[in-house]
């Protein structure tokens, strides 16, 4: 492709707007152009790279056995109020009315349209497992869309779902889909890992996300320093912690504490470490509409010097099928108005109190003696507390895993590290299935739901998560499987006819060997050339200049600006770019 023909519309200027650099690289490299929030053209060199990572995509995929379709972008709003996602995806779901009334959405996710098109075809275990998926556009009305396409509100999504006839064939495609998706992600040429992860809004037993790490990332991963844990922070876990010096021992007894009301205060007036602190956390739980609840308290129990992981404490409650949709932090009056006091809240009566069943306790806490909480009445303090003695407690996971907790898979330290999700699969089970009434006959000729599995990848987020990783401080840094172009032609001075005719014949010879060419013949100054050679990130450059005198040509490889020299012969180039490549 002749420059001068093509369309690549590089600015100077850092867009005001853009934070993240992969942001301000693909609009000043020509590559997206911002129509509305959230919403972008692709325009050439985009296109390019967004079909180039769609094909590595199709291709494992297609080698793994899923069978590729095209799901509609627009869905009936029926199918999602069958599954009780039209309420609980909230305002991120947009919805419309056409000119019959009839309610659809804009799908973000396809859940429900493959389940519903898959109940319509297959009725038996003897069609099983089959796996589908599309590349396709999706729409989520974010909130507040920022960063480029990294959270826009349009954007192109592969979204695979599986159906099985057992929760073992199921496991089975779940590990063939992991190894897909860190296959592509090698391809890509990325840092990655893979990590627990919670559900979410699709819902389903168990997740895993693949996290591109990136000091820009959204996500904060607790990643193990000596084996190959990994999980988000909403699903983190950890060895239970050991017991600190100095604990409070003493018989169970009451301390009156005025005004003590923190948890470092508490720790301060006892002099012992927030370790030994029984910290409540108090959530006003609001309920999805069908459940027909109204929102109540609920208590959450953890060490004084933890955190509540708020996801954890969603999933807590809904452990229970509870229905819960969102937690609000209680407000004092809302705390009084049940017969507490904030800061002197514990365990000793508070069901009787507050008539919950909504309690519960981190497991690191299970069992756990040597005690401080709160006496449930102002100013005052139990010492001494044996959660042993307690009947009926529910422990569960509630804690965020901090920094320098052990990994609970071999005890080694966590650490934190930042990064962006690109793909997400999920162990659906029956979630969707059960919900449309999606059934099929089993080798005993009896009606059972499909149990499902669900495998997505942002492809349009990974554009911005590549550069967030590679890009350096002069501009577009690509794997070579998916820049734009394999070679970019950089003639110092094309009214030099020496060099014209030279570039003119190494375009057409390096095309002829299946080299794709971006060949550079405007009539610029070089160092505009070389500025945008940079921007843009093709994979290699020949610099075209005086040395073609002498018979010779610069290649430089994008990827660290490596540059070396060689003859001008079109063998020796394609030596010389082949060398560089496998010195990455």
């Amino acid at each position: 492709m002749r420059l001068s023909q093509y369309f690549i519309p590089t600015l100077k200027e850092t867009p005001k707007d853009a934070v993240l650099k992969s942001h301000q690289l693909l609009v000043r490299a020509g590559y997206i152009h911002q129509v509305g929030s959230g919403i972008y053209h692709f325009l050439p060199l985009g296109k390019l790279v967004l079909d180039k990572i769609c094909a590595i995509i199709k291709n494992e995929m297609q080698k793994a056995g899923a069978i590729e379709l095209s799901l509609g972008f627009v869905t009936p709003a029926s199918l999602w109020q069958q599954t009780g996602r039209f309420e609980k995806y909230g305002k991120e779901l947009l919805s419309f009315k056409d000119r019959k009334e009839n309610d659809f959405v804009l799908s973000p996710t396809c859940e429900e349209s493959i389940t519903d098109l898959v109940k319509q075809f297959i009725k038996s275990y003897k069609n099983l497992p089959k796996n589908f998926y599309h590349i396709n556009l999706k729409f989520r009305d974010e909130v507040r869309p920022r960063f480029g396409l990294m959270r826009g509100r349009e954007f192109v999504m592969k979204d695979a779902y599986s159906f099985h006839d057992s929760d073992e064939d199921l496991q089975r495609e779940f590990l063939n889909m992991q190894q897909v998706y860190c296959n592509i992600l090698s391809h890509l040429g990325l840092d990655f890992r893979v990590v627990e992860a919670d559900s979410g809004a699709i819902g389903g037993s168990g997740s895993k996300e693949f996290m591109v790490l990136a000091d820009s990332g959204e996500d904060t991963i607790a990643i193990c320093n000596s084996c190959s844990y990994a999980a988000n922070l909403e699903a983190a876990r950890r060895k239970k912690r050991e017991g600190k010096i100095n604990p409070p021992k003493a018989k169970l007894a009451k301390f009156p504490t005025p005004n003590v009301k923190k948890t470092e205060e508490v720790a301060e007036f006892f002099k012992v470490d927030s370790f030994y602190i029984l910290k409540a956390v108090v959530k006003k739980v609001v309920f999805a509409t069908q459940m027909h609840r109204e929102p109540e308290l609920a208590y959450f129990f953890i060490r004084g010097d933890d955190e509540l992981e708020d996801t954890k404490a969603l999933n807590a409650l809904n452990a229970q099928k509870l229905g819960a949709i969102e937690l609000i932090d209680a407000s004092v009056e809302e705390i009084r108005s049940v017969g507490l006091y904030e800061g002197f809240i514990g365990p000793y009566a508070l069901k009787n109190i507050t008539g919950s069943d909504l309690i519960y306790f981190d497991l690191d806490l299970e069992e756990e003696s040597n005690l401080i909480c709160g006496g449930n009445e102002p100013d005052s303090h139990f010492v001494g507390v044996d959660l042993s003695e307690f009947e009926g407690l529910t422990y569960v996971d509630l804690a965020c895993v901090r920094e320098g907790d052990l990994c609970p898979e071999c005890a080694g330290v966590i650490s934190h590290k930042k990064g962006i999700e690109v793909g997400h699969i999920f162990k659906l089970g029956t979630r969707y299935s059960e919900a449309l009434d999606a059934h099929f006959l089993d080798h005993n000729g009896k009606s059972k739901p499909f149990i499902m599995g669900c495998y997505g990848i942002g492809v349009s987020r990974l554009m911005p998560a590549i550069l967030e990783q590679k890009a350096d401080e002069l501009g577009c840094v690509w794997g070579e499987a998916i820049a734009p172009f394999d070679v970019i032609l950089l003639p110092s001075n094309l009214k030099d006819e020496r060099q014209r005719n030279f570039s003119d014949h190494l375009y057409d010879e390096l095309s002829a060997k299946g080299f794709n060419v971006l060949y550079d013949d405007r009539s610029e100054r070089f160092g505009f050339k070389m500025k945008d050679f940079e921007l843009v990130g093709v994979s290699y450059g020949v610099v075209i200049g005086n040395a073609l005198e002498d018979g010779e040509v610069e290649i430089i490889r994008r990827n660290g600006m490596k540059k070396i020299t060689t003859k001008s012969e079109t063998k020796a180039i394609i030596e010389a770019i082949e060398f560089l490549g496998g010195d990455q």
